[in-house]
């Protein structure tokens, strides 16, 4: 089932955490190398909620969740980005993995950008995240730039950008 928020106030903060567990869990040990491993988390969490202050400033911008039987189970953000609009920070718990949860959160994503005429659709995935690579191609994003473009102009190298416009498929 999809959830779809527009506010921090209604997103489920703990929830959410546990689907970003592991990219926190990294984020953290690269950032605060000097702390233990559970501060480390902490202080990764507490950035990303400082992050989602600000994400949840811009118009438009979302969070869309995927629950299952009640229990989280995925998550992504779309916000506004050049001529369209960015999914960014698809992820599964690990436990709910390969089957097929993030495959079915981008497509009722997909089909409501549609629906209110909000394309096209971009990602920024790591060229080693060969999962959400496939996700993204059987839902109909195809790779455009072997490079990714941040809101800030910045680059990377290590991620290719991808694009979902009906136009285009």
């Amino acid at each position: 089932m999809v959830e779809v928020i527009r506010s921090l106030p209604e997103l489920p903060f703990g929830e959410l955490m546990s689907v970003y567990e592991e990219g926190n869990r990294d984020n953290g040990a690269e950032r605060y190398p000097d702390l233990s491993a559970n501060l480390q988390l902490l202080e990764a969490e507490q950035d990303f909620y400082a992050y989602l202050k600000c994400f949840f400033l811009q118009e438009d911008s979302f969070y869309v969740l995927w629950r299952q039987d009640g229990e989280l189970v995925s998550a992504l953000r779309i916000e506004p980005y050049q001529d369209g609009w960015l999914l960014a920070a698809l992820e599964t718990k690990p436990g709910y993995r390969n089957r097929g949860y993030a495959k079915r959160l981008v497509r009722e994503l997909l089909t409501y950008m549609e629906e209110t005429k909000r394309l096209p659709v971009y990602s920024h995935i790591s060229k080693r995240n060969i999962s959400s690579q496939k996700v993204h191609l059987s839902c109909g994003f195809r790779a455009i730039l072997p490079y990714a473009v941040y809101a800030d102009g910045t680059t990377n190298d290590l991620c290719n950008t991808y694009i979902y416009d009906k136009k285009t498929l």
